[in-house]
């Protein structure tokens, strides 16, 4: 498993070649005093012009399949409680859209008006799994403190030619799921 910093792409399929079934698995945990935000799990499908064609490439805890059909949520946890990932997309690269050059993963606080940010939300973390062998490919973990912010893009995969990459993002916005849709809207 290889540990991504920031901004450095991870090819996937240099890694494996002829990998098309992936699973993303988005985790975090309450924060110290024990109390539990409820962060989601989101996808954005980008095409050329760096939007969301239409509602059905927004995937989230309302919409659990993509118009496509190469990416499904695994439903809403409202707690991050207990080990393991929290939430999980599978994503079929063979099925992504031709239209679609980017995947963006999403992460925001559903209950921010509860003074949950990711400030104050531990242990942040991406992984991505071959779900041929359930390997672990790469993972990234939220070093940063993001506070005051409740919406954050923790990465994305991207089209380089033929093969697909990885890349750690890190990127916090305020305002909520609704204020980043709106940027790729």
């Amino acid at each position: 498993m290889i540990s991504l910093e920031k901004k450095k792409p991870f090819n996937l399929n240099k890694e494996v070649p002829g990998l098309n079934q992936i699973k993303v698995g988005l985790s975090w945990d309450p924060t110290t005093a024990g109390l539990s935000p409820d962060a989601d799990a989101s996808v954005f499908m980008l095409d050329e012009s760096g939007k969301i064609p239409s509602e059905g490439y927004f995937v989230f805890y309302n919409n659990l399949t993509s118009a496509d059909g190469a990416v499904a949520h695994s439903g809403d946890n409202r707690t991050g409680e207990g080990d393991g990932d929290d939430e999980e997309l599978t994503i079929n690269l063979a099925k992504v859209s031709p239209n679609v050059v980017q995947i963006m993963l999403v992460i925001s606080i559903h209950n921010m008006e509860e003074g949950f940010h990711f400030g104050n939300v531990l242990n942040s973390s991406v992984r991505v799994y071959n779900m041929v062998n359930g390997n672990t490919l790469c993972q990234y973990k939220l070093a940063e403190s993001y506070s005051g912010c409740d919406s954050l893009i923790i990465g994305r995969f991207f089209r380089q030619g033929s093969d697909w990459e990885f890349e750690a993002l890190g990127l916090a916005f305020e305002g909520g799921l609704g204020a980043t849709v709106e940027l790729y809207s």
